[in-house]
């Protein structure tokens, strides 16, 4: 989108203009309206008062009536032809006038017209006045931007807003309909089928651990064939574990039969410097605890893992984040866990006789996020600590090493990085790096060179359709070239399920729709798959949602390509990836407040004609078609096929 820079001037007093050209006028204020169901970045629209219930000031003016909504909002008011002017005062609350990160535009749109678009306001500025006539127009849209740079402070007033409108039918916020969630997904079958990623990895010498991801009727007998030495397979647990002292690339062939018969799949065991070749899948505790984690938490994730069979379509890591520290190190200088938690060495042994791996979470700088104790100047020791624990993958953010990072330049952003890195690589197991720096200095760019695995390409994703559109998509399709394996971009976890950063859960707000689109995206991405939410709470709809193999295996695919953007047109966009086997997935998404009918047009996404089409969420074949095919999207949703 692009802002235009100007501002409105008011040329008359609005109330004796409309009252002139269209008789009685009635007045209802912003302020008036139910606002209650309005998405926004965080916290809901507070009506009178600022997000933390101090009156409205604006540039050290106060104001008794308005609203302060986070960015990104957007407010949805019905007009039915019958209004006449909205005005408005516009601007960013005094309470942020000491953050330096607070940055909006504010946007006024009559059906799909823009009425109006702020310059970029800033903390400490005067509010800016709005003046528009709604003559004509059934739709007034009140957007809260966060310009394009996260939403960080990005606290917005309207104050004494009013719409005047004739006629006794009143403007009203408008919400759309709640939408039913349908399962996609077909059920489990009983003929066995060996699901996840057909490739693993560990350097020479490492422990190496991999539970087989298996489904059908049971019971189920596995057999594998061609392990290297070192390497031992427990047909009780279907885990293969073990060290391979020689460096190789390994062809072991995996089999699975049960009363209503058999499979067998070719699987690689990579032994060399590369970890991660396909995006890490898993659980992540941030999402849903915050700082509320602990071990029992933890070990609940862990347990869901096989209560909900979530190891058995490949999903792997249960990964601690911020919130596990004590407040102060060991006298030898080591970390330790806090109250919550007994002893994270056996709880890493409890994940791996499951066939998980476990996470931990850490910063460069002195403090992390939730300023707990970080790893600035014990790099060595943190990493050997974490090591002993038996810890597979870090998560390292940025947090607090922003504020002594000397110079903002590429060298000075991979120090920290490099420096964790090469005591991680110094240890006697493999452990996942993860860089979380939100895409500063472009990280795409560099992050493999850093020797992270994966890397955040964007600040933290909230639940919401703009917070996911703009993560998944908007900020995604320049990083593509930049995929491989062992090198994965990462747009944040996933928001599905039960969510809350704390003690208080609840449902993720990204509708049915939404969230096919949240799940297909990430997967199309190559894209690490963390869940986020409270596992024990897992409901059927997500359980459904994150068990579809076929879709699984887009994301895991062995070529480890990611998708891009090759056809946009109106709300509708197309992205390719392309797969290994000479097969293509294709993803259709529309960001429409309708649904749509969409004419996929094989020469326009650069295909060749006459290919065999399967729907990758309902796994049915749809067949072989010429030229084009027909498909219908519904609001905010997708489809993704698979394609040769």
């Amino acid at each position: 989108m692009i802002i235009p820079a100007f501002r409105f001037i008011i040329v008359s007093t609005w109330l004796l203009m409309a009252s002139f050209a269209f008789g009685q006028t009635n007045i209802i204020l912003l302020r008036d309206l139910d606002l209650s169901k309005v998405q926004q970045g965080w916290n809901t629209v507070h009506v009178n008062t600022n997000l933390l219930d101090e009156p409205l000031s604006i540039n050290k003016k106060s104001f008794e009536n308005g609203i302060c909504t986070h960015a990104y909002s957007e407010i949805e008011i019905l007009l039915n032809l019958h209004a006449e002017r909205f005005t408005a005062q516009v601007g960013i609350d005094d309470h942020v006038s000491k953050g330096k990160y607070a940055s909006i535009y504010f946007i006024v749109l009559g059906d799909k017209d823009t009425l109006f678009a702020s310059s970029l306001m800033r903390a400490n500025e005067p509010a800016i006045p709005i003046d528009v006539s709604l003559v004509g127009y059934k739709k007034l849209t009140l957007i809260t931007h966060d310009a394009f740079d996260g939403s960080n402070q990005d606290h917005g007033d309207w104050v004494n807003g009013a719409i005047s409108y004739s006629g006794e039918q009143k403007p009203y916020a408008f919400y759309p309909e709640a939408e039913a969630f349908y399962l996609q997904t077909p059920p489990v079958s009983d003929f066995p089928k060996i699901n996840g990623a057909m490739i693993s990895a560990a350097r020479p010498g490492s422990p190496y651990l991999f539970r087989i991801p298996v489904t059908g009727l049971q019971p189920l007998k596995i057999k594998v064939c061609g392990l290297p030495k070192g390497l031992i397979f427990d047909p009780k647990t279907n885990i293969i574990s073990g060290t391979v002292a020689k460096a190789g690339n390994y062809s072991i062939s995996i089999k699975a039969s049960n009363a209503k018969g058999k499979v067998s799949v070719k699987h690689s065991i990579v032994i060399g410097n590369k970890l991660a070749l396909t995006p890490p899948m898993g659980w992540n505790s941030w999402n849903a605890w915050g700082m509320e984690v602990s071990e029992e938490k933890v070990r609940n994730a862990i347990d869901a893992f096989e209560k909900f069979d979530l190891a058995n379509h490949g999903w792997t890591y249960v990964n601690i984040d911020d919130g596990w520290q004590a407040d102060e190190r060991n006298a030898d200088s080591t970390l330790q866990w806090n109250s919550k938690f007994n002893d994270m060495k056996l709880l890493a042994d409890y994940a791996h006789s499951k066939g998980l791996k476990l996470g931990i979470y850490s910063s460069p700088g002195a403090y992390t996020c939730g300023k707990k104790i970080g790893s600035l100047d014990f790099e060595q020791v943190d990493a050997r600590t974490w090591g002993d624990w038996g810890i597979d993958f870090l998560k390292y953010d940025w947090c607090s090493y922003a504020s002594i990072i000397p110079e903002n330049n590429r060298i000075e952003y991979m120090k920290p990085y490099l420096q964790i890195s090469k005591e991680l690589k110094a240890l006697p197991r493999d452990i996942v790096l993860s860089m979380c720096q939100y895409g500063l200095d472009n990280v795409w760019e560099w992050g493999s060179q850093a020797g992270g695995n994966t890397w955040r390409t964007t600040n933290d994703i909230i639940d919401t359709w703009f917070s996911m559109k703009t993560i998944g998509f908007e900020r995604q399709n320049s990083t593509y070239p930049y995929a491989a394996p062992g090198a994965w971009n990462d747009p944040d976890m996933l928001v599905l399920g039960k969510l809350g950063w704390g003690a208080n859960l609840r449902s993720s707000r990204l509708t049915c729709n939404e969230q096919y689109t949240h799940f297909t995206q990430w997967a199309m991405l190559s894209a690490p798959l963390m869940l986020g939410c409270d596992l024990v709470q897992l409901d059927s709809f997500t359980l459904n949602l994150i068990t579809n193999d076929e879709v699984i295996a887009i994301n895991q695919d062995v070529l480890g390509k990611q998708a891009y953007l090759v056809y946009e047109s109106g709300d509708v966009q197309v992205w390719k990836k392309e797969l290994s086997s000479k097969k293509i997935a294709l993803a259709i998404y529309n960001f429409g407040r309708e649904e749509t009918n969409f004419e996929l047009n094989f020469q326009q996404v650069g295909l060749h004609s006459k290919l065999h089409l399967r729907d990758a969420w309902t796994q049915k074949n749809i067949g072989k078609l010429t030229d084009n095919y027909m498909v219908l999207i519904p609001r905010h949703g997708c489809k993704l096929f698979v394609l040769k």
